[in-house]
């Protein structure tokens, strides 16, 4: 059994490396079911608004005991998930939740930031900048609930075991290379086998 964490930079193509690894593997994909599973135990409806809110249009600020009861429950919830295994965790800080536990792959999807925001762009039927403005409003939101709640670096490389920049890979080639890691059985964990990083 394998537990899988996906980071991914809006317009990376996470999301989709993500299902395509589950598809070929056969493993549940979880990212939004985990976000509603844990507001509903803690009771905090309006911390699963403000955490699907990455560009911050809500406007939602939700109090300090609001968010440590609902980041509680978030990890209850990926911890069941990985001691059940089989399943791809997208988003929800899994890298720093997860981490150092046996048979949990850490994986970052990322791309530069004018190929995201062309991506961006194609996908919402937008202007260039207006895409550009978002993936940087993004990424800062993105970054900040990493520190702010987990006191983690987004981009430190230490949390993950594979980083793989789409710019020039296909999302076919993204989860081959995934799934050729789960193949090989890494022991996937980076605090106990912190020299078998490796970075695409």
């Amino acid at each position: 059994m394998c537990t899988i964490t996906v980071s991914r930079q809006m317009g990376s193509l996470g999301r989709e490396v993500a299902d395509a690894v589950g598809a070929r593997l056969g493993y549940r994909v979880v990212c939004r079911e985990l976000i509603n599973e844990a507001a509903s135990r803690a009771g905090q409806p309006e911390v699963a608004l403000a955490a699907i809110d990455e560009l911050g249009l809500l406007g939602i600020s939700p109090s300090s005991a609001a968010v440590e009861a609902y980041n509680r429950a978030v990890q209850a919830v990926m911890d069941e998930l990985a001691a059940a295994g089989n399943v791809v965790i997208v988003g929800r800080a899994g890298q720093v939740i997860l981490r150092g536990r046996p048979n949990v792959l850490h994986v970052r999807v990322v791309a530069p930031e004018h190929v995201r925001a062309a991506r961006a762009a194609r996908q919402q039927g937008i202007a260039l900048d207006t895409a550009l403005a978002q993936v940087k409003a993004s990424d800062r939101n993105r970054r900040d609930y990493l520190k702010r709640f987990h006191h983690a670096h987004w981009d430190d490389p230490d949390l993950y075991d594979l980083i793989i920049n789409t710019a020039q890979i296909t999302v076919e080639a993204a989860a081959d290379i995934v799934c050729a890691a789960v193949a090989r059985g890494m022991p996937f964990s980076t605090d106990s086998n912190p020299g078998d990083d490796t970075t695409l």
